[in-house]
């Protein structure tokens, strides 16, 4: 794993599900997991992952993003 100084810090939690294999539907699950969380978190979360998959030195192809501003509550 690379270490990036921009990742945030994420604590791993272990999670048990019990049910049958063919009854349990993770990525419905995630999704709806994901929906819950805060718009900066999942960006944050993204962001993460992306890093992840980049080389040393590479950056983010920010070429097909729109930035727009996050309202606060």
């Amino acid at each position: 794993m690379k270490e990036n100084a921009a990742a945030p810090n994420f604590k791993l939690v272990p999670v048990v599900a019990k049910g049958m294999l063919n009854k349990i539907d993770e990525a419905k699950e995630d999704i709806q997991y994901w929906l819950t969380r805060p718009a900066q978190e999942r960006l944050a979360a993204v962001t993460f992952l992306v890093l992840q998959s980049l080389a040393d030195g590479e950056c983010i192809d920010k070429t097909m993003v729109s930035k727009k501003r996050l309202k606060h509550i």
